[in-house]
């Protein structure tokens, strides 16, 4: 909540304090509270520990694009998007890997813990190396109302949905329209504000805007795979924690061998190919695996899915990122990339809250393999349906550009 709620308030300070500043406190808090966490007593500990991880989190996630466009010259960028793609990337699908590892052979609290050397790393090479930048425009006051309603809004929103599951369907509608309402608030103020913490005139570029409404459909679509996935190869076919997280090994691969190549590609051509091709091809790895049940083998019905959403992915993660900032102003790249990433965790939250109510799975059918089975089935069908709604808003909303 805390990470979702933040996140576009720490892009725009970013932009007005400082970008290396915002991420080095993000990435500070973030190991302080991983510390915290791994030492909880209790779940109270843990979850207070885990809202402050989330605040680290939110102030250090836009940051690191905002510090890389701020840091490289515009020919250069594409290649050190798609490498920051990549790496971000190869992290994701490894967690559930590192996950399942950690919790084989060691306990819950490993997963925290191993934060500590990781962070301490990025400290020493970001003080070490990265030059601040912040947006040499900016000035007045921050415009506090307009953080207090997204933060609200934001906050709310995803009590509404990460709650869904135990909350009655009247309590999380109530949540969810108070969130929105919120946000309609929000978007209302920034009309009128001067300065505004969302400059409104960012979706005015045709780019800005579609990139934003392909990532609310494809970030959706990705969370709730990986979620389905994982939970029916262990439940339904029988893979270990562990076996699971590996099943993802060919996004790993395919993100650090061609994010660069794509977003090289995007710079000379423009987004609009990779952007569509991405997500269809997504599509069809997603298809491939909505079969995936009791008696599944892994090289023969799941690897060959796996491998077409991989490169699907590749393509698409580095072009998108690249084309959300270069369509923001530079001296606004932190504001651009907080808009963009609340997006993408606002269309993941959704997916996965609404989507196992939906395909009628709740509670006990968590563990039971027949019945998670059939509600897994028709929602990969689902999430297909989302990525290639992504790449039809990409061909359609990116049709004039010609380079990102």
């Amino acid at each position: 909540m805390t990470l979702a709620a933040l996140i576009l308030v720490s892009g725009v300070l970013g932009d007005r304090i400082g970008r290396r500043r915002v991420y080095v406190v993000g990435v500070a808090v973030f190991a302080v509270a991983s510390l915290a966490c791994a030492l909880a007593q209790d779940p109270t500990q843990l979850i207070l520990a885990r809202v402050v991880q989330g605040v680290g989190g939110a102030l250090l996630t836009p940051g690191a694009l905002a510090v890389i466009q701020a840091s490289f010259v515009p020919e250069h960028r594409a290649a050190a998007i798609g490498t920051w793609a990549g790496a971000s990337g190869i992290a994701t699908a490894l967690g559930p890997f590192v996950g399942g590892f950690l919790l084989d052979h060691g306990g819950w609290r490993w997963i925290f813990v191993i934060n500590l050397p990781l962070a301490a790393a990025v400290l020493a090479l970001t003080l070490r190396f990265v030059p601040e930048s912040r947006d040499q425009q900016a000035s007045g006051r921050l415009d506090w109302v307009g953080a207090a309603l997204t933060v609200a809004g934001l906050g709310v929103l995803t009590w509404g949905l990460i709650g869904a599951g135990e909350a009655t369907g009247p309590v999380t509608i109530g949540r969810c329209a108070v969130g929105l309402a919120l946000l309609a608030a929000f978007i209302a103020y920034e009309r009128v504000a001067r300065p505004p913490l969302m400059p409104l005139s960012l979706f005015g570029s045709r780019v800005f805007a579609a990139a934003n409404g392909m990532t609310f459909l494809v970030y959706g679509a990705l969370g709730a795979v990986m979620f389905f996935l994982v939970v029916q190869l262990q439940v339904s076919a029988g893979f270990s924690p562990l076996a699971s997280g590996l099943a993802s090994l060919p996004v790993t691969v395919a993100l650090f061998a061609l994010s660069a190549r794509f977003a090289e590609i995007a710079q000379r051509t423009g987004p609009r190919v990779p952007m569509t091709i991405g997500p269809v091809t997504c599509a069809i790895g997603v298809w491939l695996m909505a079969g995936v049940g009791a008696g599944t083998r892994y090289w023969i019905d799941v690897f060959p899915g796996m491998a077409v959403f991989a490169l699907g992915l590749a393509a698409l993660v580095s072009p998108l990122t690249a084309a959300v900032l270069a369509a923001a102003p530079d001296r606004l790249a932190g504001t651009a990339s907080g808009i963009n990433n609340a997006v993408a965790r606002a269309g993941s939250l959704l997916a996965v809250a609404a989507l196992p109510p939906i395909v009628g799975l709740a509670g006990d059918a968590y563990a039971d393999p027949a019945a998670f089975t059939a509600g897994y089935r028709p929602a990969m069908l689902i999430c297909a349906g989302l990525l290639a709604a992504g790449g039809i808003v990409s061909w359609v909303g990116l049709g004039s550009t010609q380079r990102a």
